[in-house]
């Protein structure tokens, strides 16, 4: 790495982690989590970007050197077709094969009781053994490859497992040699490590469906309670492994359901063992990113539960400066900028939003600017380039 990539290296890394920490580094830093924006501004279709995963990350390090970015996300166009193709999963649809060439991924979801991929009387097989359970039932559901127990085994199953297993490695491996490039031919820090979702998502995204999880915890609540509960020590297994080893940056978290519960709800189905996980995190020294998709500050007085600095919030539907004014005594604050107006106003209106974000919330530190979701390819080029040059001229301390 040259030397003066190196130093800029230096300098983002250190104002990232500074301001992660709710502190105040030299100006704030901007860290967008660009997907299918960064095929756009590369040249490539969605399509490429998702089936070619050098190409994604190529993608990024574009963006990251011509926008001046201090951190983003390796890849944010998680799912590689090769991966969800060796596994035949069913749950994806894929650009350039069931979607035109240029949209983006799309998750399936399983409407009606008949199609779940965990049936509404195997709560005692997924509480008994969580990994069993994915492995002998949910992978062969979610999969057009795979055998389910007790059925005559076949040779596309057998190469299912190994091709399968084959790509994830490949994917990951090639995941650590992305960050290193970010670093050393852009001089911008990889933004977040591990994986992680709360145990109540992974009901409601993985196994049963919302609509039948929302019914579950009428009529069966006491088994959604002990299925989350026995995801806990799971969720924090994959977070530990997957980490930052430095520690760091923070472990990605993205929070879909909870936004949805009533308060009695929240309080027992999603809170305590979201919390647990957050909690126990911090006390390895893992910060947590705290993406939460919609609208998550009427959750405030729980959120302000956990140990300061655990996590790091990001504001997507939320009023940013309701959020700073509860939280941001507590916890750095990410995000805000609306994803409407990146894509459908001007570079005047970015920089006057994201001048008021920064002079607001961001005036005492423990801000980094980001779009409020991540960036997809409805956002103007010259909208994400407002956003960055707003920093540029309003963020120094």
């Amino acid at each position: 790495m040259p030397d003066n990539m190196e130093k800029l290296y230096e300098e983002r890394f250190k104002r990232y982690v500074t301001a992660l920490k709710n502190g105040k580094p030299d100006r704030v830093p901007i860290r967008p989590f660009a997907a299918e924006f960064t095929s756009n501004y590369s040249g490539y279709t969605v399509q490429e970007i998702t089936h070619q995963y050098e190409k994604a990350f190529e993608a990024v390090r574009k963006c990251a050197k011509d926008f001046q970015w201090d951190a983003t996300v390796i890849n944010m166009v998680y799912v590689w077709s090769g991966l969800t193709d060796h596994f035949g999963h069913v749950y994806y649809k894929m650009p350039g094969i069931e979607l035109p060439p240029d949209t983006g991924f799309q998750y399936f979801e399983p409407p009606t009781e008949e199609e779940t991929f965990m049936k509404e009387d195997e709560y005692d097989l997924l509480i008994e053994s969580p990994t069993e359970f994915l492995a002998n039932v949910w992978m062969p559901r979610i999969s057009s490859n795979l055998v389910p127990i007790g059925q005559p085994n076949t040779y596309r199953n057998n190469m299912a497992w190994l091709k399968g297993g084959i790509a994830m490695m490949d994917y990951f491996g090639a995941c650590g040699r992305a960050v290193e490039q970010l670093k050393t031919e852009c001089g911008t820090a990889s933004a977040i490590a591990g994986i992680l979702k709360a145990p109540f998502d992974i009901l409601a995204d993985k196994l049963r469906g919302f609509r039948q999880v929302s019914v579950d915890i009428y009529r069966q609540p006491d088994k959604v309670e002990a299925a989350c509960e026995a995801l806990v020590p799971h969720m924090l297994q994959n977070a530990r492994v997957s980490a930052d080893p430095a520690k760091q940056v923070p472990v990605g978290l993205w929070l879909h359901r909870g936004t949805y519960f009533s308060e009695r709800d929240y309080k027992r189905f999603f809170w305590p063992y979201l919390k647990e996980i957050i909690v126990k995190l911090w006390e390895d020294g893992i910060q947590t990113l705290w993406y939460g998709e919609g609208t998550w500050i009427k959750w405030a007085k729980y959120t302000r539960e956990l140990p300061e600095n655990s996590i790091v919030y990001h504001v997507d539907k939320d009023d940013i400066f309701e959020v700073h004014e509860k939280l941001g005594d507590k916890f750095c604050i990410s995000g805000g900028i609306p994803n409407d107006v990146l894509a459908y106003g001007t570079p005047e209106d970015v920089k006057e939003i994201a001048k008021k974000v920064i002079k607001t919330v961001g005036k005492d530190g423990g801000y980094i600017m980001d779009a409020a979701a991540i960036l997809q390819d409805d956002a103007k080029v010259e909208n994400v380039k407002a956003m960055t040059e707003a920093v540029l001229e309003y963020g120094e301390y």
